[in-house]
């Protein structure tokens, strides 16, 4: 199989879960960002412990998956959280252009 940039990838288990707690801490933080940032008392204090859990998720997953303990040797975290980035930049663009579509056939009907 090969991925968006063109490189031959397997994903097995342990790749699937680390993208998949990268991805969860990825958007703690930014609904902790925007929860702390436009939330008073709180919604505040949530939007803190959300960013903070987030943080902890993400530095946790970086350092198991480099260190080796997601699967049988050490990987490399840079293609693992670039592969992320771009599964989750292409899953939006597809959601948009989706959302567009439906859109432009409700308001022409």
């Amino acid at each position: 199989m090969f991925d968006l940039i063109g490189t031959s990838v397997q994903i097995g288990l342990w790749q699937f879960l680390a993208i998949l707690l990268l991805v969860f801490g990825l958007f703690l933080i930014l609904a902790g960002i925007f929860t702390a940032y436009f939330g008073s008392g709180k919604s505040r204090t949530i939007g803190i412990a959300l960013l903070v859990v987030g943080l902890v998720v993400g530095l946790l997953v970086g350092y198991l998956y480099s260190a080796g303990d997601f699967g049988a040797s050490a990987h490399h975290l840079e293609d693992l959280v670039l592969g992320s980035f771009l599964v989750i930049l292409a899953a939006v663009i597809g959601a948009v252009i989706a959302i567009g579509i439906f859109l432009v056939a409700i308001m022409k009907s």
